[in-house]
């Protein structure tokens, strides 16, 4: 795993240089150097397994305009962000969804959880709409600044982009905030090394 992160880290890091580099491999998820998003083209800043137990759930990346190696960070960074998960195993989305809101509440206070709430119930929507994750589905949640979060499953558009930075902050907080889902995975994504 450390020889898989170190390339990461090296393929990351000569991408930010302006050297091409082929497509990383991830627990045999094939992730991108560099993808557009709404006509901009961003660069991977880190990938890697979130696990919940001994289990694999997905392989995570996590694609921006320039690096970034916290929350404030990313939220800074100009234009565009991307967050993409690749189920390695079946998930009830049900649960999965569930999972994302506990990672909201246990990054956020009470007060800003309330002025989520209509984001939230939105997202539940989006989950409770997709049955299950197999291995192989893929989950994208796509910050455009002038229209706001955009959700993909399964390579489809899941409802109108969701027009408020404070749920988008909040979302990412499930990764990026004080107490991640995975600390591992969070740093991965950030390209901070172990």
């Amino acid at each position: 795993m450390r020889i898989i992160f170190r390339t990461l880290s090296l393929a990351a890091l000569l991408l930010w240089a302006g050297t091409a580099v082929a497509a990383v491999d991830i627990a045999g998820v094939k992730v991108d150097e560099a993808l557009s998003v709404a006509g901009t083209r961003l660069q991977l800043n880190g990938a890697g397994v979130r696990y919940k137990g001994p289990f694999k759930v997905y392989v995570g990346d996590l694609y921006a305009t320039r690096p970034v190696k916290s929350l404030d960070e990313l939220i800074a960074a100009p234009g565009p962000k991307r967050l993409g998960m690749t189920f390695l195993r079946e998930i009830n989305s049900a649960e999965f969804g569930k999972m994302l809101t506990r990672g909201i509440e246990d990054n956020v206070s009470r007060s800003e959880v309330s002025k989520i709430i209509p984001g939230m119930i939105k997202m539940g929507d989006i989950f409770a709409a997709n049955k299950a994750f197999a291995p192989g589905d893929v989950c994208v949640l796509e910050w455009d600044p002038a229209k706001g979060l955009s959700v993909w499953v399964k390579g489809k558009l899941q409802a109108e982009p969701m027009n408020d930075p404070v749920f988008f902050r909040a979302l990412m907080s499930i990764w990026f905030g004080h107490s991640p889902a995975d600390w591992k995975l969070k740093d991965e994504l950030l390209g901070v090394k172990p």
